[in-house]
């Protein structure tokens, strides 16, 4: 029997976007042995010279000018790529896109970022039949998503189901499946096991996540919470800010026993599972990373646009809070310290509240349309 083919296409602009094609594509093959999965960030394979420059360009407005990027997303709030600039992209980056669809002959396409998304919508009115499925990797649901030409539509929650409804979507096309995270974020290992093997101790815990391009370092939250590292345990993930790193690590103040300091972690859902509180930047990945192992999160400076949405979303549902001012983190290290039970409580009762979402529900959506024949033999 010839397995059936999954192309998961992302993009690079955020760490969130590939790591759900990633978690998609390992899902996959576990429910799955006769499905054989790529994944690739298609900018960056077809103009590896071009691509880096412009997502450092985007990396730096993030870091220096957040109220743009904000502009910006409110100004194509409710708008699809026009055809001026689908054209641009597919001639500057993704010329060569049919070349690759023509050589790997995918049973299905999975696009978790807006951008191959639309591109591929083009191909298909140019002609390539080929089933598309788009993965909307955040807690809203930006134009830019947004195709006649998908076939289906996998979104976070009902809310961003209905944003799509009202966008002239066909509900027949749209499934809430949540965003897909790996596999391993749904299990439970031992804690013991997890301590010994990052040598870390049995104390309440703070993880400070600064994503995947590390662009959180907030001093004032850093300098904050070492004041407390005799009481509370402090993990620091910096991503692959390497410069971050090095400089945190020649601070005499962070040279503590209850104080770690992680670069790019691959075991991130292990260090999720001893902690007991999260600060992080509200991205769709991260907050469905953490939506999964029921931790409370506290929003650091959330991205205007996406992030911002994201972090309404999951402070309106009880599962994190902004950290709008310094008196938040005391009144959760006041939590950590002398309210610990409490603590793990409200986890618990987060497990309880996750436990009806099916974590393979996004895999599940993709195998059911390799099945329904509507993809060609």
């Amino acid at each position: 029997m010839t397995k059936k083919r999954v192309l998961l296409l992302s993009e690079g602009f955020g760490a969130g976007h590939t790591q759900a094609a990633y978690a998609l594509s390992s899902s996959l093959r576990k429910l799955s042995p006769d499905v054989n999965t790529k994944v690739m960030e298609l900018g960056s394979f077809l103009n590896p010279r071009v691509a880096p420059l412009i997502i450092t360009a985007y990396k730096k407005t993030i870091t220096s000018q957040p109220r743009l990027i904000g502009m910006m997303y409110r100004h194509q709030y409710k708008k699809s790529l026009n055809r001026f600039t689908m054209l641009a992209l597919h001639r500057i980056f993704y010329t060569h896109t049919q070349n690759i669809l023509n050589q790997l002959r995918p049973d299905i396409i999975v696009c978790t970022h807006p951008i191959p998304s639309a591109v591929i919508s083009r191909l298909k009115r140019l002609g390539v039949n080929i089933p598309l499925c788009t993965v909307i990797t955040d807690y809203d649901a930006h134009g830019t998503w947004i195709s006649s030409e998908v076939d289906r539509f996998l979104v976070s929650t009902p809310e961003v189901r209905n944003k799509l409804l009202n966008r002239d979507v066909p509900s027949t096309k749209i499934q809430v499946t949540g965003i897909p995270v790996h596999p391993n974020f749904w299990e439970r290992p031992s804690k013991e096991m997890i301590r010994e093997k990052f040598h870390l101790n049995n104390l309440p815990t703070v993880l400070v996540m600064s994503g995947g391009w590390g662009i959180i370092n907030d001093e004032v939250i850093n300098d904050y919470l070492v004041q407390w590292s005799n009481h509370i345990q402090i993990i620091f993930c910096l991503g692959n800010n390497e410069k971050s790193l090095q400089k945190m690590e020649s601070n005499p103040q962070f040279n503590h026993p209850n104080i770690h300091l992680f670069g790019f972690v691959r075991e991130i859902d292990q260090l999720m599972e001893i902690s007991d509180v999260l600060v992080t930047k509200p991205g769709g990945m991260t907050c469905s990373e953490g939506l999964s192992k029921g931790i409370p999160m506290l929003f650091h400076l959330p991205i205007p646009g996406q992030e911002e949405e994201n972090c309404q979303y999951f402070t309106a549902q009880g599962l994190g809070e902004t950290i709008s001012s310094v008196a938040v983190m005391e009144s959760w290290i006041h939590k950590l310290i002398h309210e610990y039970p409490e603590i793990s409580k409200r986890r618990q009762e987060n497990l309880e509240t996750i436990a009806k979402y099916y974590p393979m529900q996004s895999a599940q959506s993709i195998i059911e349309m390799l099945a329904l024949n509507k993809v060609p033999s």
